[in-house]
């Protein structure tokens, strides 16, 4: 008998910055890391800087950052305005560095792109390497998606690979139109929507 893993929000700082760490090494291995941190010394640093500042955004009142074993969930409530902390702007130029150009390429161009329809955003769902295909994201998801289905809320991502548009769509997502948005050095994208209930 498979056990569903515990999910529950991160419970205080400490978590949230594991669960930051937990990202950087899971999305590690992607173009658009590549893109965005050039130098390969710098990269882990700098993007894990880049996730601790989203991870705490979301945690402090923005979303909700759920975590599970080896498996952490990033979401963003997008059905209302959430301004950004005080001096959140300055901590994060100081955080990427001389990489900042490109990390307001990527925030440009996932707003310009961004559906108007009041919606969840799953920013980052991330699993530990060694743990990959054991269904924690996807629990992850289920949880939720059993929530805003309650409430009769879409959710929006934006996949990094075809494998995952896979994943996602057995979940209720489907490609929206257009459907790939490209960084500068054409590292795509995909926009994907979950309707209310994750049927059209």
């Amino acid at each position: 008998m498979t056990i569903a893993p515990a999910i529950r929000p991160a419970l205080d700082d400490q978590e949230v910055a594991a669960a930051a760490d937990l990202i950087a090494l899971s999305f590690d291995h992607l173009g658009a890391n590549h893109y965005l941190v050039p130098v390969e010394s710098e990269r882990l640093t700098v993007m894990r800087a880049f996730f601790l500042a989203e991870t705490e955004r979301a945690a402090n009142g923005a979303g909700q950052v759920l975590v599970t074993e080896d498996a952490v969930a990033v979401w963003f409530d997008r059905t209302r305005q959430h301004p950004l902390p005080e001096g959140y702007e300055e901590k994060f130029a100081a955080a990427v560095g001389p990489h900042l150009e490109r990390f307001g390429e990527l925030d440009e161009l996932f707003e310009a792109n961004h559906p108007a329809e009041p919606h969840w955003h799953l920013a980052f769902l991330a699993v530990h390497p060694e743990r990959w295909g054991h269904g924690l994201g996807s629990a992850l998801m289920r949880h939720t998606h059993a929530r805003l289905d309650a409430e009769g809320l879409p959710a929006y991502l934006e996949a990094t690979n075809a494998d995952n548009q896979r994943v996602y769509k057995r979940h209720g997502y489907e490609d929206m139109e257009p459907s790939a948005i490209l960084l500068g050095d054409g590292t795509p994208f995909f926009r994907m929507w979950r309707p209310a209930g994750g049927v059209a």
